[in-house]
């Protein structure tokens, strides 16, 4: 059989009537939502426990100001806002707990209109992209948010005779949302070996294309740093420099998928090389 055929073969498995398709699709989107909603009641049945784990950076940053972390004090100014505070909390918690659930309904959706080896190289990147997300919300958690209330914090001023005392007492809603700002950010600036690596396999984008536009891609990094971060110069360049890092990463997996992809084609190209030249060694069968 040649390769035509089998591309045939696995077309017409592939192909479905389109309402099995949006059946398959609602099937899909049900198991979804349903994820989503069990995340968000358990974050929402724990949201008090997760924003105090998320207070513990804040903690770090006292201690680095030489202040006590046991006195450490947020606000809220409306009665309703630390409610809503924790539906947004347990909604993030929720979409984070839930997005493997979701990525894998969204492959199982899209794999049968996929080739074989397609499918085999889309899936170490739905493994690998919340594998990066985790490691940029690592580091925001365990880095950049401390450095960031440190810097915060450094600016309070101490009451005296000639001065009025300044203290930092941040808003719960306010602090949530400059955690998650910044994890969604790191995370998502830690996708870009994924996403490159993807468009180099489909052939939109090659190493050397990437290599070319390196000047463009570190003045890109820092003004993306700038819009999607605090307006601090500590965040910023926190930002910043991991992404031109990762893009220095993006660029040499794009160079071993280009190297993979040139193997495979000079293995095909004596495999047929070979099969051929059996062809013409095989004698014609004798005529009766």
């Amino acid at each position: 059989m040649s390769v035509s055929d089998k591309e045939k073969e696995e077309i017409e498995k592939s192909s479905a009537p389109l309402i099995e398709h949006l059946i398959e699709l609602r099937r899909r989107l049900i198991w979804s939502l349903g994820g989503f909603f069990v995340a968000f009641l358990v974050c929402f049945f724990f949201a008090k426990r997760l924003f105090n784990l998320l207070v513990v950076p804040f903690k770090w940053a006292t201690q680095w100001a030489g202040l006590d972390p046991h006195k450490v004090e947020l606000i809220y100014t409306a009665p309703q806002e630390f409610f809503f505070t924790q539906v947004k909390l347990a909604m993030f918690g929720g979409m984070v707990i839930a997005f493997p659930l979701i990525a894998t309904q969204i492959y199982k959706f899209i794999a049968p209109g996929l080739y074989k080896n397609e499918r085999s190289a889309f899936l170490p990147f739905l493994i690998a992209s919340p594998i990066l997300f985790l490691m940029g919300a690592s580091l925001v958690y365990f880095f950049f948010t401390p450095m960031v209330m440190w810097f915060f914090l450094a600016m309070q001023q101490v009451g005296t005779n000639d001065q009025v005392q300044i203290s930092l007492l941040p808003k719960v809603s306010e602090y949530l949302s400059l955690i998650m700002t910044l994890i969604f950010s790191f995370g998502l600036v830690f996708q870009l070996p994924v996403v490159t690596s993807l468009l180099t396999r489909v052939g939109l984008l090659s190493s050397q294309t990437l290599a070319e536009k390196r000047k463009w891609a570190i003045v890109i990094a820092f003004v993306v740093a700038a819009v999607l971060t605090p307006p601090d110069p500590m965040s910023q360049i926190g930002l910043a420099i991991p992404t031109i890092l990762l893009y220095e990463v993006a660029i040499f997996s794009s160079r071993l998928i280009e190297r993979s992809r040139e193997r495979d084609r000079l293995a095909r190209e004596r495999q047929e090389e070979a099969g051929g030249t059996v062809a013409e060694k095989t004698p014609d069968a004798p005529s009766t």
